[in-house]
């Protein structure tokens, strides 16, 4: 059993790529949620703009947490490198998908990520103390 446990999971060793790696899989829950309210709802797309950046601010949190925690060390650092590359990952999935350009809005979101998980990321590294 401990064969077949160790044969099917896989750890990333690498801080910032785990912290990256927990934050696109909590974006896509919460995409999910966003997609089920405007199925279940009345809503527009155009009125979930701001739902949009908690997503991802949530998103960011639990990444620079994961990044924080695996780290030890230098908590803010590796969050804040964590939301920086996860802004950057979807604002150029947006450009080359969507064909958007770069807008006030784009800068909005990577101050909100980076904010969002070097805060994550200090909590990270306290939490890994505390264990």
């Amino acid at each position: 059993m401990h064969m077949i446990r160790r044969a099917l999971s896989f750890r990333i060793s690498n801080p910032i790529l785990s912290g990256l790696y927990y934050s696109f899989f909590w974006m896509m829950l919460g995409a999910l949620l966003l997609s089920l309210l405007l199925w279940s709802s009345g809503m527009k797309e155009q009125s979930l703009s701001r739902l949009i950046y908690v997503v991802h601010a949530i998103a960011a949190i639990f990444g620079g947490l994961v990044a924080g925690k695996r780290s030890g060390k230098k908590g803010w650092y590796h969050g804040g490198v964590t939301g920086i590359l996860y802004g950057v990952l979807i604002m150029l999935i947006g450009f080359l998908a969507l064909d958007t350009s770069l807008r006030l809005g784009d800068l909005a979101l990577l101050g909100t990520v980076f904010s969002s998980a070097a805060l994550g990321g200090m909590f990270g590294v306290n939490l890994r103390n505390n264990l």
